[in-house]
């Protein structure tokens, strides 16, 4: 018999074993990895032009991130036999948060996004391990060479738009916060939120440098996902880095 559970609206998933939690985990995990240290290289060798790593690099990332949304897809599908929404809602989290006090859905639950994005916003601003400078978005950006890739390109920006709707909506969140996190509960009980958090920052081989921090991700993301039953809410906070990218990104676009 398949072991189910109960999410916001009462329809059942499946609950993973530890086993089946670490094979999705490395289904994200590894092709990344070797996107990065294997086939960003290798490409980059094959390309003319400024910066041919980072190029290379930005392209691999958008790749893994996009196979991650497919990923997910076809696992609700192989679950739930069917993607339409209705039931996408209720596999993925995808409702307005409930507080589990009173039962109240959306309306000022969602005020909790307030102290969220300021936790998130503060982490992002704590010391951190520098990674390698042609693996670094925000230095690339301020580089010659990545003013002189960006400046006027709108191809260029739309890969990046692309990267980043996969890295916090379609992909990452929706596959670590979506569909792992409601199918973790027998697996690992009240911590299942915690593990969440840890094989999350465990995923980021292809930029080790930031798994230490990216953990505290555990209680900013995954714990008032797991508390308010919302999948929306890591992706909303989670989606605030990705804005400061875009505008960062498009400021060089136009010659900022």
């Amino acid at each position: 018999m398949v072991a189910t559970a109960e999410i916001a609206t009462g329809r059942p998933v499946r609950q993973l074993t530890v086993l089946q939690v670490l094979g999705v985990w490395a289904a994200a995990a590894l092709p990344m990895a070797a996107l990065a240290w294997i086939v960003t290289p290798l490409v980059a060798d094959q390309l003319d032009g400024p910066a041919p790593l980072s190029r290379a690099l930005i392209v691999a990332m958008t790749a893994g991130l996009v196979w991650q949304g497919v990923l997910v897809a076809i696992l609700v599908r192989r679950e739930q036999g069917t993607l339409r929404w209705a039931v996408l809602r209720d596999a993925l989290w995808l409702r307005s948060p409930v507080d589990p006090k009173t039962g109240r859905r959306g309306g000022r639950v969602w005020l909790v996004l307030i102290p969220l994005i300021l936790l998130f916003g503060i982490e992002e601003l704590l010391p951190s391990f520098p990674a390698p400078s042609a693996r670094d978005l925000a230095a690339f950006l301020d580089s010659t060479a990545g003013h002189a890739i960006f400046d006027g390109s709108w191809a260029w920006f739309a890969v990046i738009v692309v990267m980043v709707l996969f890295n916090t909506v379609l992909g990452e969140e929706l596959l670590f916060r979506g569909y792992l996190l409601p199918r973790m509960a027998d697996a690992f009980g009240r911590g299942d939120w915690l593990a969440n958090g840890v094989l999350f920052a465990l995923y980021h081989l292809h930029a080790p440098w930031a798994i230490p921090w990216t953990v505290i991700d555990a209680f900013v993301l995954a714990w008032p996902t797991k508390h308010y039953r919302s999948a929306w809410l890591g992706i909303i906070v989670h989606s605030t880095q990705s804005l400061v990218i875009l505008g960062a990104v498009l400021a060089v676009v136009l010659g900022g």
